[in-house]
Parts: structure tokens; C-alpha cells; sequence
């Protein structure tokens, strides 16, 4: 008994208005890129992780450049022209990652830190009586 192929078609995606944002969070041994739509939705991601470096390879500002670059390649066909940046720690690749997301073709339209910062922390331990 043959078998039939069932074709199915793709679908293109279009973005409204060609904004997204693209979120990079650069810990001390890895950087992560994220890219959305306006509406939040994930177009693609890419790290450094997931380009083959290992070790202290992941957290070099030349790893985040290339996961950007990688993350930014998937996201043409959507038509995504104008980004925000939002980026979030304090790793090596933070800055090289945001000045690739400026180098390869997109329109930056802001940069926004969106590192957690503690205000004033938890509250201590009630004190030790004797």
C-alpha cells in the first residue's frame, strides 16, 4: 500500500509596522539574544551555548557577537527593520553584543537596562538571644 505525501504550505509572516525587540541577557558564562515581535511574540534566539563554544569560550564578547549576528540572520524574512535593545547582567559579551545588533542592518530605536537591582534585599535574621 502506497503511502501519500500530504503537502503543506508555509506560512510567511509578516510583523506589523517592522518593529521587535531583541532582549540580550549576558551572564559571567553565557549570553543569550532573544529576538520578538512587538507584540512579544519569539521570531528566533541564539547563544553562545548553542553555537558550539564551551567553557570560558561562551563568555567572550566575541561569542555574543556571534549570536547576535546568528539570531539576526533568522529574523529577515519576517521583516523586522527597527529594534529596542533590553539587556540584562553584567557579562563580557554585554556591550559587543549591543553595538552587533547595531552593525548588522537594524535600526536601533533605544537601549534599556533591565538588570535586576536590589533595594535594600531581604530581611535579616532576628537576632541570636542567649
Amino acid at each position: 500500500m502506497a503511502t501519500t505525501k500530504k503537502e503543506t504550505k508555509k506560512k510567511k509572516i509578516t510583523v506589523a509596522g517592522g518593529e521587535g525587540a531583541v532582549y540580550i541577557q549576558a551572564t559571567s558564562n553565557n549570553t543569550l539574544v532573544s529576538l520578538t515581535d512587538s507584540k512579544g511574540n519569539l521570531l528566533a534566539q541564539s547563544s553562545a551555548g548553542a553555537l558550539g563554544y564551551r567553557g570560558a569560550k561562551k563568555s567572550t564578547p566575541f561569542a555574543a557577537q556571534q549570536a547576535v549576528e546568528t539570531a539576526l540572520k533568522n529574523i529577515a524574512n519576517f521583516g523586522v527593520t527597527k529594534v529596542g535593545i533590553y539587556v540584562k547582567g553584567s557579562g563580557q559579551g554585554r556591550e559587543t553584543a549591543i553595538r552587533s545588533v547595531g552593525t548588522a542592518g537594524v535600526q536601533v530605536l533605544f537601549i534599556k537596562d533591565i538588570s535586576p537591582i536590589p533595594h535594600n534585599g531581604c530581611r535579616p535574621p532576628k537576632a541570636r538571644r542567649l
